[in-house]
């Protein structure tokens, strides 16, 4: 963060909360341009169609937990152009899929090539049973950021439109309180935390739209004994990551707090265990099947690197899941 004289800087500096808001979800804001997320970045649900496959395989499971009510919810927060709901579908069992209402929750205008048994919303719908997923939603959920000060201060981050920083007022309130159970920070100026307490209020609000289900959060995470000393706060663009630029050419992104994000008799998980009860495995095929039935061998190759993928140290299988059940047990959905 700098102190330097800022004239020259266009627009007056707001927190990262306000300008992320506008440059992500504004009318000329990243997520409303036409190649949707898919063209900057790549996620689980992009890099192998074993990641919608395991989603629907939990609601099925889901769906028996819950006695195979007349319909059952599908709700994709944070949806993109809707590729995991429309993966979903393609993958559940026909029983399943017969009694699925699938609704694509996202602040961008919907697809035109969407599936027609999708539901675009803005908000999830309220009182419905079943599985709500939100793949990668509450990093995008914009924050206000502190930073340290040379007194030891807390102070919230200012930014102007082309990403300088600027030292604003110091943390009060809520926010201060939110830092102080979840993300202290001692008293060494540079300290960054990012102020979670948006995405804890945004995901309540989703969870309280099931009356019965479960909801599901999947996203870089952190937990209080583990968070970054000087924050994740960052940009993506056209593949490649950046510096953080309100400008809305760039995503703007930060880790989760998802053991703040929690609720009572949440569990939270690694994307390599939550994927392995779901049953995807990256281990090779036997090379007897190689002998056998080749075609069948490099199938299932390909599938095992899918995997791997999707369950590596170090990437993918690192994302957290916070699994939220609403009057449903877990134990019997997460088993391989």
């Amino acid at each position: 963060m700098t102190n330097d004289d800022s004239e020259a800087r266009p627009g007056a500096p707001r927190g990262w909360r306000e300008a992320t808001e506008a440059a992500l979800y504004g009318p000329r804001g990243f997520y409303r341009r036409p190649e949707g997320p898919a063209g900057h970045f790549r996620t689980s649900v992009h890099a192998s169609p074993l990641y919608a496959a395991a989603v629907a395989r939990l609601l099925a499971r889901l769906d028996e937990a819950l006695g195979h009510p007349d319909e059952v919810a599908f709700v994709d927060m944070g949806a993109g152009r809707g590729e995991l709901t429309e993966g979903v579908l393609a993958a559940l069992p026909s029983d399943v899929a017969a009694r699925v209402r699938a609704y694509a929750v996202e602040r961008a205008e919907r697809p035109a090539d969407l599936d027609p048994r999708i539901e675009w919303r803005s908000t999830p719908p309220a009182g419905v049973t079943g599985l709500l997923f939100a793949n990668e939603w509450l990093d995008n959920v914009p924050v206000d950021v502190a930073e340290v000060a040379a007194d030891g201060t807390p102070r919230r981050v200012l930014v102007h439109d082309d990403g300088t920083e600027t030292p604003g007022g110091p943390v009060e309130g809520a926010d201060a309180d939110w830092l102080a159970r979840w993300w202290p920070l001692a008293a060494e100026p540079g300290l960054r935390a990012e102020i979670g307490r948006p995405r804890d209020e945004v995901w309540a609000a989703a969870v309280a739209a099931l009356r019965r289900g479960l909801a599901v959060a999947v996203d870089y995470a952190h937990v209080r004994d583990a968070r970054p000393p000087f924050g994740t706060l960052t940009g993506f663009r056209e593949g490649r990551e950046t510096a953080p630029v309100p400008d809305g050419e760039h995503d703007i992104t930060a880790h989760v707090a998802l053991d703040a994000c929690a609720l009572q008799g949440a569990a939270l998980l690694t994307q390599r265990a939550a994927l392995g009860g779901l049953g995807v495995s990256g281990g090779r095929p036997p090379l007897t099947l190689a002998s056998s039935d080749p075609a069948a061998y490099v199938r299932a190759l390909s599938r095992a690197g899918e995997a791997a993928e999707l369950t590596a140290d170090g990437g993918l299988g690192d994302f957290g899941w916070l699994l939220q059940p609403v009057g449903v047990r877990l134990e019997a959905l997460l088993s391989a």
